[in-house]
């Protein structure tokens, strides 16, 4: 045997061949799954991910059951978003509203709110994807019931005149977080039973818009103007990535962006909060609208490259209004710096780029259920810290929206836990397949 047979040189295109072979074609699959395993045509477009380690003497590692990296990201940002709780808020017992509190309430109740959402995150992982797909219509109508249900006098609960919360026991539950899943839910499950229609407007589009005409509404009522525009993005999103006809969609995404403006111009708090925006060192916004963006600023500039060190925060300390909710990006700037800032940024741009990959890979799969979901929760984790982020630097009006997977709250870090745990399954499913198995 020569040198050169005992040792074959790697190449991508024999490495590409070897996965495809373990891939069913579609007719065989569709025919007898897990039986007929012909061997796929050299026209099959199946991708490889482009994070497929290569092992040494050229050979590629055996995938691993799950994606490691993304769940490592994940509990990175729930960690640090215990420790930034914590600082954000362990100063709070010092006002009067909070006396009754101990420094650690926050944080212990953080920690609690994190075990939760792993525990429903280890129970949602275990369910196959298409079961997600046969209840998706029915988990879009009881989100409309709970948005119903917390606008109803002594079942929704109160909170500076926004009805958003319904509680249960000494905890809160908030119907527009789990409104969020479900609109990705059903959005990707609609695609796919629109999918042979998707060029006619009216057939395809309008029975959408009127299911996201009613969410918008309903959250109108409570008031929560931006939860309705992370949902709006989700099902727009999906919308287009489900390939509906181009021209139709800018025509809704103009006829959303009018609403939007019709109700700030209709409302004259939500234009001041705009002129406040845009002039937040005005003395006539500056102690009123923009008093949470100035004191964000100040925040910024106190922490420079590197910040004042963990737990240095000045404007946490009664001057910087929910520092441990939506401004937490804030106190992250201050004490951390601009480095610590970046690398928020940096780990939310990559994990909604992960979730856009695992979504691709699943629709080369012939799984669009699958794959437009994953891409939809990709939106929403990337689209609200998107916001989060604006609001805190001074480009995006205040619009009320937590940092995902960080901010102090039960509803919204366990349903993206619960959402995160279904694009992993997704990922496993698709990974199985890529092996030349079963889903």
């Amino acid at each position: 045997m020569s040198a050169a047979q005992a040792s074959p040189r790697f190449s991508f295109a024999a490495l590409r061949e070897r996965i495809v072979a373990f891939v069913p074609k579609r007719e065989d699959s569709d025919k007898a799954p897990g039986k007929s395993r012909g061997k796929a045509s050299e026209k099959s477009s199946i991708p490889v991910r482009d994070w497929i380690d290569i092992g040494k003497g050229g050979r590629p590692t055996r995938l691993a059951g799950f994606d490691q990296a993304l769940v490592c990201v994940v509990i990175a940002l729930l960690a640090l978003g215990v420790v930034m709780v914590y600082s954000a808020s362990v100063a709070l017992p010092d006002n009067p509203k909070f006396a009754r509190y101990a420094p650690t309430y926050f944080m212990s109740r953080q920690m609690l709110f994190v075990v939760v959402s792993l525990i429903a995150a280890l129970v949602a992982v275990q369910v196959p994807v298409n079961v997600w797909e046969k209840a998706s219509p029915w988990v879009f109508v009881a989100s409309l019931l709970l948005l119903v249900l917390v606008l109803i006098p002594f079942i929704g609960k109160g909170v500076n005149g926004a009805h958003r919360w319904i509680p249960i026991g000494p905890f809160s539950f908030q119907p527009s977080e789990f409104a969020k899943l479900a609109i990705a839910m059903y959005a990707a499950s609609y695609m796919v039973r629109k999918m042979d229609i998707k060029e006619k407007f009216v057939r395809a589009v309008a029975p959408m818009t009127v299911a996201l005409a009613v969410i918008g509404m309903l959250l109108l009522a409570e008031p929560d103007m931006g939860a309705f525009m992370v949902i709006a993005v989700i099902a727009m999103g999906i919308l287009f990535l489900g390939g509906v006809n181009g021209r139709m969609f800018f025509l809704s995404i103009a006829v959303l962006v009018g609403a939007f403006v019709l109700m700030i111009v209709s409302s004259p708090w939500r234009a001041e909060r705009i002129l406040a925006f845009l002039k937040p060192w005005d003395p006539l916004y500056a102690q009123g609208k923009g008093y949470q963006l100035t004191h964000s600023l100040i925040a910024f500039g106190r922490g420079e490259i590197f910040g004042q060190g963990l737990g240095g925060s000045v404007e946490k300390l009664h001057y910087l209004p929910e520092a441990h909710t939506d401004f937490l990006l804030a106190v992250i700037g201050e004490e951390l710096g601009f480095i610590g800032v970046a690398c928020v940024i940096v780990a939310f741009f990559w994990l909604a780029r992960r979730l856009f990959h695992i979504g691709r890979q699943a629709i080369a799969l012939d799984r669009v259920f699958a794959g437009l979901f994953a891409q939809g929760i990709g939106l929403w984790v990337g689209g609200q810290a998107f916001i989060n982020m604006g609001v805190n630097l001074g480009v995006l009006p205040t619009k009320g929206l937590t940092l995902p997977l960080m901010s102090y709250g039960g509803s919204a870090i366990v349903m993206n836990m619960i959402a995160l745990a279904i694009v992993l399954r997704i990922d496993i499913e698709n990974r199985q397949l890529m092996r030349g198995g079963r889903a």
